[in-house]
Formats: structure tokens, sequence, C-alpha cells
């Protein structure tokens, strides 16, 4: 019987694996969740312009990014990329930071989705049973989907996709289409500075986590060298542009001090409250049936990811070799699928014991800690492209190579300072958790760091 071989494979083009990313931002309940939280804490009605600032510094990160993805053909994505700048240990640090960070934020939608499940199938009628019961279901189909061919999850995620982004356009064309109290809040600076910036800035930044992955899907990618770049650019705008219009639709909606009004009053409820106020109470309906698919597209893209990051360690013996295995007819890598639906549910089975609050705790707790992560990930990555073209040299062109990475750097120092500032306020308020969730962060890199030391048989990155 053959164990597969230690390759994937694929035909994934740009806009399967824009998919892929952006089904994994979850814009649906970016829109649920981030935006009246924003709102209400963050800067107000100006928040929508938050989502366009912090998409610029992350097209400058995505410039040094892009064009070192063609001199790192390897799918370990951060890890590969940091581990070519600065070294064989802050690359498997990078690594170990990297599997517990996109662990964190599958979690945290794992919590989510469980109660979103568990408050439909009530309001339907249906008994009322425990979110861990729900996340486990969910779990399940998404360990049989991330078992196979790739291609199978890019249609999946397709599908789901275009019909949460459906709705909310639907949405944002019928309050422009109304045109009764369009929000100029976006265009005054004395607004967009007014609240507190940093709190705005900081879930603004979490907004964007997943569209960094495409480097990951670069092994099943049709055309790498231009595939990657393009799938990047194009994920990020597309995030970019539908998070700070629908935001900003969101607040016209209402109105500027009535929506940051109602965003304090119900953060929960306001988004399904304003669909069913514009599109009716079928709209409403829609939408909540949406939020849950958007959820559980996340979930299968963070799966997907994970899997490759498993797969990219076990093939440089980083971890054990059996996860850089792939399967001999769906070419997946099923052995660090099913890695990461293990400890997904070992994880969950601790929070489920543990009697854990899915939204309060789980998501928020969790949510958190993949802010910080990627922030750290994304900064340290930054780093390496700037060390590796100033050392290397193998691309000359200053743009690319020196100042849009650096101004990525310090722009991605900036948002790392305020989230950490910040954190407490993330994850529920607690200092002591925040300096918890830190420790293990610094804890995953330390010890990556430190595994690097042993004596290795195959490169970390190749």
């Amino acid at each position: 019987m053959s164990t597969g071989t230690r390759t994937l494979t694929g035909r994934l083009g740009v806009g399967s694996i824009v998919f892929m990313v952006v089904a994994a931002a979850a814009p649906l309940t970016v829109i649920a969740g981030t935006v009246p939280l924003g709102l209400a804490a963050g800067n107000g009605a100006a928040f929508p312009t938050t989502f366009a600032l912090c998409m610029a510094v992350l097209l400058l990160f995505a410039v040094g990014f892009c064009a070192m993805s063609r001199h790192v053909p390897n799918a370990g994505a951060f890890y590969s990329y940091v581990a070519r700048g600065l070294g064989r240990a802050p690359g498997l640090g990078a690594a170990f930071l990297a599997l517990v960070t996109y662990t964190a934020v599958q979690l945290a939608v794992f919590g989510y989705i469980g109660a979103v499940i568990d408050g439909l199938v009530q309001h339907w009628g249906g008994p009322a049973l425990p979110w861990w019961l729900w996340s486990v279901v969910v779990l399940g189909i998404v360990g049989v989907l991330g078992y196979r061919h790739i291609e199978l999850s890019g249609k999946v995620l397709g599908v789901l996709l275009v019909a949460e982004v459906a709705i909310v356009l639907v949405f944002d064309a019928v309050v422009v289409a109304r045109g009764e109290t369009l929000s100029t809040a976006f265009l005054q600076p004395s607004q967009f500075v007014s609240g507190s910036l940093g709190i705005a800035i900081m879930f603004a930044i979490a907004s964007f986590i997943g569209f960094e992955a495409t480097a990951v899907f670069r092994d099943e990618a049709r055309d790498p060298e231009r595939t990657i770049p393009r799938a990047t650019y194009t994920a990020l705008l597309v995030i970019g542009v539908f998070y700070t219009l629908s935001a900003w639709a969101v607040v016209s909606a209402w109105g500027d001090d009535a929506a940051v009004e109602a965003a304090g009053a119900d953060p929960g409820n306001m988004i399904v409250t304003t669909i069913t106020t514009i599109l009716g109470p079928v709209g409403g309906d829609i939408a909540q049936v949406l939020l849950m698919t958007s959820l559980f597209a996340a979930i299968l893209s963070f799966h997907n990811v994970l899997a490759r990051y498993w797969f990219a360690l076990g093939n440089a013996r980083s971890v054990p070799a059996a996860c850089g295995r792939s399967h001999p007819r769906h070419g997946s890598p099923h052995v660090a699928s099913l890695t990461q639906s293990g400890i997904a549910l070992v994880l969950l089975a601790v929070f489920a014991l543990a009697g854990m609050d899915p939204v309060a705790q789980v998501f928020a707790w969790m949510a958190g800690t993949a802010t910080l992560g990627v922030l750290a990930l994304m900064a340290l990555t930054c780093a390496a492209v700037l060390v590796f073209f100033r050392r290397d040299r193998p691309d000359t062109r200053p743009w690319n190579t020196l100042i849009a990475p650096a101004l990525g750097l310090a722009g991605l120092l900036a948002c790392l300072w305020l989230t950490v500032s910040n954190f407490p306020t993330l994850i529920g308020g607690s200092p002591a958790l925040a300096a918890g969730i830190g420790a293990v962060l610094v804890l995953a890199f330390a010890v990556g760091a430190l595994w690097s030391r042993r004596p290795a048989t195959a490169p970390v990155a190749a």
C-alpha cells in the first residue's frame, strides 16, 4: 500500500486561492462582529476609514512579501520567509508561533459557530444543545474536506463566500440607493482621531487575518511565481474595499450618532437588525444563516492553512516526518490534516470540560491571541524580507525590496504596539489573562527556536 509522496498537487488559479483566503477573513462575520465593536469602542462613525488605513499598511507588507515569494519555493509561508532571511532558529520559532496563532483563530471561530448554530436551532423550534456539540459536528465536516483534494475545499468555499458577500453588497446597494443619511464622518480628520483610535486600529487589523496565507498554497498553484503575488494583492484589495464600503453603509443606514448608539446598546445583534430593517425579515433570516456559513468557511480555510504548515514542517523534519506525506490519490496533506483535526478536537474538549462560554471566553480569548500572533509574524516577515534582499541581492528594485517593506514594518510595529497596549480590552479586560496569552506566544517562539538546535535531517526552508 502506498504511503504517499512528499509533494502536494493542484491547479489552483488566482480565483481559487483568493476564495480560500478571503473566506478565512470571514467578511460577513467581520461586518457582524467587528464593525459594531469598532463603532462603539473605537473611533465612532469614522471607523470605516480605519479599514482603509490598515489596508494601506498591509499593502506595503505585501510588496516585500510578494517580491520574496519567488525566491522561497516552499509552502511554509511565514516560517519559510523568516528562516530564509533571519536564520534557522527564528524561522522555526516563527513556525511554532504560526501553529499556535492559526490554531487559536480556528478555535475562536469554532466557539462562535457553536453558539450561532445553537441559537439558530432554538430560533427554529429545535432543542437547546451544548455549543461544543455543534462545533464537533463542524469539525468532522471540515476534517473530511481537509483530507480530500484542495480543489473540493476551493469549490465549497467559493459558493459560501459568494453567498455571504452577495447579501452584504445588496444591503450596501440599497442603502446607497436610498441616499437618506449617507455618512461623511470618514472624510473628517477630527472624527477619525476621535474616541480611541488605538482600539479601532486593533479591531480593524484583526479583521484582515488570513489574507497573508496565500503562500501556503504555493505547491498547489498553477503558476506559483505569478499566481501567489496576484492572489495576495487581489485578496487584500477585495477584503479592504469590502470592509470599508460595508462599514460605511452600516453607519449610513443609521446615521452617524444613531449608529454609534446602536452599536453600544446591542453590538451582537446590530447587523442583523440593520439588514432586517433595510431588506426585510427574510433578508434578516438569510443573513443569520449566512453568518453561520461564513464561520464555517473561515474554519475550513484556516484548517487548510494549518494542514499545510504541518506538511511543510514534516518535510523539514521539524515535526514527525509522517506529517510531510501527501495522499496518493487526493494529493492532499492528509496526515497533517488529521493531525490538526485531532488537536482541535482535544482543545475543544478542554474548553467544554472547563465550562467556557463560547463567545465571551473561547472566541474573545482565542481571537485576541491570533491578532497578537499574526502581527508579530508579519513584522518578523518584513524584517526577514529586508535582511534577505540586502544580504543576497537577488532583486535590486528599491521600492519592492527596501522602501515598501521598511514602511510596512514601521506600520506593523505601530499596530503591534497599539494591540499590546489595548490587549486586555480585546480579550475582555483582564491584565493577568493578557499577560498569560502573551507568555504563551513568546514561549511558542522560544520553543521553536530552541528546537532548531537539535541535529536536522533536512533544512527548514527549501
